[in-house]
């Protein structure tokens, strides 16, 4: 897929997404899911339930079990899940389009934008150790300074205890709240 046609089909389904909102309909909730799900899934890989769970996408707040829906509900269910999922299809946009993230199944070279840049105020490395032709953006100076103050201190403290002496193991790990600990 070429990253020209991800951009038109996600603008597409982020527009009938909107449409979705403005005149609710499960049918076309149903159908359009299928396509931004097969549409994100070729550009950035499946999700499983854990991902989409954690994105809470399609799974409403007041969700109803046991009985039909009421046309009121069921309106306020497509307009939920129909905000949730073109939330996430301007993410992705924003990614392929702005970004210039890769994706998945792209076809037809590397987009703008993309590969490793530089770490700003790091010289840049060349070929055998020369500086890089690319231009480096530096940092502001005050924000360099607090930064390079913030990097002493934790070298001064990088693997010691508090009484100066080599950290164990123990230590060096982050606390565990009580309930979690066995």
């Amino acid at each position: 897929m070429h990253r020209d046609e991800l951009i038109l089909r996600t603008r597409q389904l982020i527009a009938e997404g909107e449409r979705l909102d403005a005149d609710p309909s499960l049918n076309a909730l149903q159908t359009w899911l299928q396509l931004s799900d097969d549409l994100l899934a070729t550009a950035w890989g499946t999700m499983d339930r854990y991902h989409l769970a954690w994105l809470m996408v399609g799974k409403p707040k007041g969700i109803v079990r046991g009985r039909e829906m009421t046309g009121d509900e069921e309106a306020a269910y497509v307009r939920e899940v129909a905000s949730q999922k073109t939330a996430a299809l301007r993410m992705s946009l924003d990614a392929v389009e702005r970004q210039g993230m890769p994706f998945r199944g792209e076809t037809g070279g590397v987009g703008p934008g993309q590969g490793m840049g530089e770490v700003p105020g790091e010289p840049a490395a060349g070929p055998a150790g020369e500086p890089s032709p690319r231009r480096v953006i530096p940092l502001d100076p005050d924000l360099q300074s607090r930064l390079d103050e913030v990097r002493r201190a934790a070298a001064d403290h990088a693997g010691h205890a508090a009484d100066g002496e080599p950290a164990t193991p123990a230590q060096r790990r982050a606390p565990r709240p009580e309930k979690l600990q066995h």
